[in-house]
């Protein structure tokens, strides 16, 4: 069962693409300090959820196309994994301007769900181990807890190791 658009404006593409596919999903809210080095370490800290489980949506360039990498906040996005696991030969991280302008989101806020056209995704397979994970929810200082399976079939992605500590 999907939950309902959080009241007071709240919501997001992201809340609602997972509302219309009947994801069950819990929004989690967080004061966001601007200052924060890393958005993701900071969303694990204020949630008090260990940062393997809160995950960070980064975009590349793999070939000249945009794709997207979904790896714990407290690891990397290996290139070559990424690549490798797209069947490509070359990924190189995507300037931060044209991933805002692709996705919709600001960088720091990019949710792998609801991006303003698909992109080809690969979930770090270290997903799978935890019965839910964190997204961005689109915005700073929204997190979306889901399980791996959802996100998953929500982004299309494929599974794989592509995160390095």
């Amino acid at each position: 069962m999907g939950r309902k658009k959080p009241a007071g404006g709240s919501g997001t593409r992201a809340t609602t693409v997972l509302t219309e596919a009947g994801i069950h999903f819990t929004s989690r809210a967080y004061e966001h300090d601007p200052r924060a080095e890393s958005f993701g370490l900071e969303a694990a800290e204020a949630l008090g959820v260990e940062p393997e489980r809160v995950l960070k949506t980064l975009m590349a360039l793999l070939d000249g196309a945009l794709v997207v990498g979904i790896v714990p906040v407290s690891g990397q996005l290996d290139l070559k994994a990424l690549a490798r696991a797209l069947g490509g030969s070359k990924a190189v991280m995507a300037p931060v301007d044209l991933a805002e302008r692709a996705t919709g989101y600001v960088a720091g806020g990019i949710s792998p769900v609801g991006q303003r056209r698909p992109h080809p995704t690969v979930l770090d397979e270290s997903a799978l181990s935890y019965d839910t994970v964190l997204v961005s929810g689109g915005r700073r200082g929204l997190d979306l807890e889901l399980a791996p399976a959802d996100l998953v079939t929500v982004t299309g992605a494929v599974v794989a190791a592509v995160s390095r500590s």
